[in-house]
């Protein structure tokens, strides 16, 4: 898939945005809300950022733009289906990075991109230290 944002990969209809509110399953957090239909197309963007969130025309270009960017970066991990992001009026005083790592985190928990992969204590590998009792020998000798 190229990395490219082509029209095709954007929610642009009303229908479809209807379709995704209304089908569609909503993660949340204080920047932005989250509303994803996996409807079995490749991947779709669409945003949505009112005058609540951001007077100026400026500062809401300024979102829009941050996260068109990291779906854009993401979008051959994710999941197929439309994805339609509602900012929030907190995003408004977000810096970039924190927009960015917002839309990845919502992805994540919503399920449509993979989790980050955890080294933990508890590997499979046989370096990993046993938990069976040693063997030991039968005083008796039998």
């Amino acid at each position: 898939m190229s990395a490219a944002f082509p029209r095709q990969a954007r929610v642009r209809v009303r229908a479809e945005f209807d379709r995704v509110f209304a089908h569609g399953r909503r993660t949340a957090s204080p920047l932005m809300a989250l509303h994803w239909h996996d409807d079995g197309a490749p991947p779709r963007l669409g945003l949505a950022v009112s005058r609540k969130v951001d007077r100026t025309a400026v500062g809401r270009n300024r979102i829009k733009r941050q996260l068109r960017e990291q779906f854009r970066q993401l979008r051959s991990q994710l999941r197929p289906g439309a994805y339609v992001v509602v900012a929030r009026p907190r995003a408004a005083g977000a810096d970039g990075a924190t927009l960015r790592e917002g839309l990845r985190a919502l992805l994540q928990r919503a399920g449509a991109l993979p989790g980050p992969a955890v080294d933990g204590t508890m590997s499979g590998s046989a370096s990993a230290p046993s938990r069976a009792r040693p063997v030991t020998p039968d005083p008796t000798g039998e």
